[in-house]
């Protein structure tokens, strides 16, 4: 990149169960300096943290450990690549330990720095006299809590790495801290160098989630090569904030500047400002140029200063949750399997009415392969004519003894109701806990951070003041694309795949779709098409609304917010869906 300093850093894990071809794969191709590491989720922590009440010694990420270094780690050291990775979960320093003592059975030092402090459940009894509410729903803060973690930034990351960390494993952060941190330390980037605080955390964004910046999910599924080789993303990264993308040579997968801007838009709310720990990204004017086959070009994101808050997650045991699945086959399929479902359901109550048992807290049946996901407009006739379809029957209850009960009465349909049925086993599911997700702001003044490495622990000083959450829209004002004007001949209806990429994410109980238009002249179209009036009828039967949308000039796309779209979102949803992953789908 023109003869200056360059910073290489691999995304070797979008999520807790990623591949294990990553990390060899990224570490093998000679071509990173940094390793990182991204597992955790809102429905990962609330994993983590249903594991830690079972086993006080688990709550991290264990495939980081056990699959991903026990890979990779001799070569790691070998070739001077330094590991930052989040895998610590909400039990950083057990995951330390793990990794120590798999440095040891390989006769490996390593130095290991922790960072910690995003644990604030104890401070959590003063936030509930204080009268805090989830910030989303405004329900109370609950009296017991499994977990309770602020998403840190990547300061302390710097700071580890500046103290000769080999390893950094933190808990909680956001997702792009881990390739931040690395930036920050390498060009010496200070807390208020916004743009290129902005650039390193939109470098971090793209690669956050693994192959997703190198093909995977991308609209245009079909021009994607070797999913089983595809390349794990790779960001050259300059001192100005801006970055190239790329990945190991000879891998699957796809460079493209359209999957890239898919990326930058996945589950942000306003690109205005998209409000990290760091700072406040303004992703409007971005620029995402295709360089060649292999390479494409991010530059122009743009930041000011972050809020003076953390937002907190935390967890809490709400009941528990039992899933089954059915298969039924033959004419009206989709008849018979909503019947089915209905049927488990209405009888499981009757028993539980009969024991002296409260009824469900929550029931759900869902088909697939009849086209109800898609609502109306994809159903259409489909239901009708589906010869195979599954039905998934859910129940919530305070107690995991109905379930039991539920459980019992689902493989029963088998011999009892429509012709057709049969699943891989009839088996019975098993209840699980439920756990629910809140969350809350949290002055970071009141959140001591440290690093602690070889037995020393230092503190970290975060910038604490910055402007109320409350303020921090835009810096200029939303502007709209030109005005569209229907020509004066004749029409053809399109689907709106022929015009444009999308994705879709989640936060929440918030749904996500980026929509970028496939030439940029098309946006003012798709902008007086895609009202959201019109988004909203469209998912009526998922949505309660409202859509919310932004427009991103610089990439000649636009993003869709949609509020109450997910049932609960996370592990709180019922649904087939609780990501909203399929919602660009159906959009499309």
């Amino acid at each position: 990149m023109n003869g200056q300093k360059t910073v290489r850093i691999g995304g070797a894990s979008g999520f807790w169960g990623d591949s294990k071809v990553g990390a060899p794969q990224l570490v093998d191709s000679g071509g990173i300096d940094y390793l990182v590491f991204d597992y955790l989720a809102e429905t990962t922590m609330a994993i983590l943290a249903a594991a830690r009440a079972r086993n006080p010694a688990m709550g991290y990420a264990t495939d980081f450990v056990d699959s991903a270094m026990a890979q990779v780690l001799p070569e790691v050291l070998r070739r001077g690549i330094k590991v930052v990775s989040n895998a610590g979960g909400i039990h950083p320093q057990g995951c330390a330990d793990a990794l120590q003592v798999l440095a040891g059975s390989m006769g490996l030092r390593p130095r290991i720095a922790v960072v910690e402090g995003d644990n604030v459940a104890a401070l959590l009894p003063a936030m509930r006299e204080q009268g805090v509410r989830d910030m989303f729903t405004g329900e109370p803060l609950p009296e017991q809590v499994l977990s309770a973690n602020a998403y840190l930034g990547a300061t302390p990351v710097a700071r580890a790495l500046a103290q000769g960390a080999d390893i950094v494993i933190t808990g909680r952060c956001v997702d792009s801290a881990v390739t931040l941190g690395v930036l920050m330390h390498e060009f010496g980037w200070s807390d208020t160098d916004h743009d290129r605080l902005a650039g390193g955390s939109l470098a971090g964004h793209i690669i956050e989630c693994g192959c997703q910046a190198t093909g995977g999910l991308f609209t245009d599924w079909q021009r994607v090569p070797d999913w089983p080789g595809i390349g794990y993303p790779v960001v050259e990264c300059a001192a100005d904030g801006s970055f190239e993308l790329t990945k190991p040579p000879g891998t699957g997968g796809l460079i493209d500047s359209a999957c890239v801007a898919e990326q930058m838009l996945y589950e942000i709310g306003d690109p205005g400002a998209y409000l990290l720990p760091d700072v406040c990204c303004d992703f409007r004017q971005v620029r995402i140029e295709q360089m060649d086959a292999q390479r494409v070009r991010v530059s122009g994101a743009r930041g000011r200063a972050p809020t003076g808050s953390y937002k907190v997650s935390a967890t809490q045991l709400d009941g528990y949750r039992c899933a089954g699945l059915l298969a039924l086959i033959g004419l009206d399929a989709a008849a018979k399997a909503r019947r089915t479902g209905e049927a488990v359901i209405e009888r499981t109550g009757r028993i539980l009415h009969a024991a002296g048992l409260p009824p469900f807290t929550r029931t759900a049946v869902e088909l697939l392969g009849a086209g109800t996901l898609a609502g109306p407009q994809g159903a259409g006739g489909m239901q009708a004519c589906s010869r195979e379809v599954l039905v998934r029957i859910v129940a919530d209850h305070a107690q995991k003894q109905a379930l039991e009960i539920f459980a019992r009465e689902i493989a029963p349909a088998g011999t009892s109701w429509s012709p057709g049925t049969t699943g891989p086993s009839l088996g019975r599911p098993s209840p699980s806990p439920l756990i629910k997700p809140f969350s809350f702001l949290l002055d970071k003044a009141l959140v001591p951070v440290c690093v602690r490495m070889e037995g020393a622990q230092t503190g970290v000083a975060v910038r604490t003041g910055g402007p109320s959450v409350l303020n921090t829209g835009p810096a200029s004002p939303p502007a709209q694309p030109p005005s569209w004007v229907d020509p004066h001949e004749e029409q053809v209806e399109l689907p709106l795949i022929r015009l444009a990429w999308a994705r879709s994410g989640d936060k929440g109980d918030i749904a996500n779709i980026g929509v970028i238009a496939r030439r940029p002249e098309w946006l003012p179209l798709l902008w007086a098409r895609l009202t959201p009036e019109a988004v909203l009828a469209w998912f009526s039967h998922l949505a309660r609304g409202p859509v919310r949308r932004y427009w991103l000039p610089g990439t000649a796309s636009m993003n869709l917010v949609i509020e109450q779209a997910l049932a609960g979102g996370g592990p709180a949803s019922p649904r087939f869906d609780p990501l909203g992953k399929g919602n660009a789908q159906i959009l499309l």
